[in-house]
């Protein structure tokens, strides 16, 4: 099992789904856990349940389409810890699925800020923070359609590209020069409220749970992959 004992990690989309159940698997890995999201009571739940099972985690509530609250949160775990050793990044918004002519502007405009600009926003504040670690590692979470566009999807799609490449890029230019690693991890298939909006007529108890991504995440912590690593998280993960 991977031992994070002593550790720090940010998860942003913590309030609930993949980005809860990845908080709630890296305190158990020992971790103290700094959960963002923008639902201040869901985070509360997800804080909660970590004590209960008896992890450490700070709740901080951000709207990552606010650039000062990104500055603000760095500052904040910087004055505390002085480094960060682990940045999962699981915040992302999915627009209304629609033919491309129809994309409606103002939801690409939210899902390019949260999905893009926030991203690099997140890359340019914690990157001191992640290389005064001794073992600096960087997971984000993607999707399918970044790499494999669908019809509908091209909003989502191409918010979730551009991010990637934000990725990939951040993580050749920063493994000659620190110990930080990378990894692009697509989940797959699983049993969120994202999914749920994309999927309405699809039964649940087919796909598999978010715990299962979790613990895929919290074992390829513990393991020397090299940067940028990429890989899907299959359903008997």
């Amino acid at each position: 099992m991977t031992d994070l004992t002593g550790q720090v990690a940010l998860v942003t989309g913590a309030s609930r789904g993949i980005g809860a159940a990845i908080a709630e698997a890296l305190a158990a890995a020992g971790a103290h856990v700094v959960i963002t999201g923008r639902d201040t009571r869901a985070l509360e739940a997800v804080e909660e349940r970590i004590y209960a099972a008896g992890g450490a985690a700070t709740i901080a509530p951000v709207d990552l389409a606010d650039a000062d609250g990104i500055a603000r949160l760095a500052l904040a775990i910087g004055e505390r810890w002085k480094a960060l050793d682990v940045l999962v990044h699981c915040a992302a918004v999915l627009p209304e699925l629609m033919a491309v002519k129809d994309i409606d502007q103002v939801q690409l405009s939210k899902a390019l800020t949260t999905n893009v600009l926030a991203t690099q926003a997140l890359l340019a504040r914690f990157d001191p923070l992640l290389k005064a670690s001794v073992d600096p590692r960087l997971v984000y979470l993607t999707t399918s359609v970044a790499t494999a566009p669908r019809a509908y999807w091209g909003g989502y799609a191409a918010s979730k590209a551009a991010a990637e490449v934000l990725i990939d890029c951040y993580a050749q230019e920063s493994r000659n020069i620190s110990k930080l690693r990378v990894a692009i991890v697509d989940p797959g298939a699983t049993r969120t409220a994202m999914r749920a909006k994309a999927y309405p007529g699809e039964d649940p108890a087919s796909v598999k749970t978010p715990d299962v991504v979790a613990s895929r995440v919290v074992a390829l912590l513990g393991e020397q992959f090299a940067s940028p690593h990429r890989e899907r998280v299959n359903q008997s993960s």
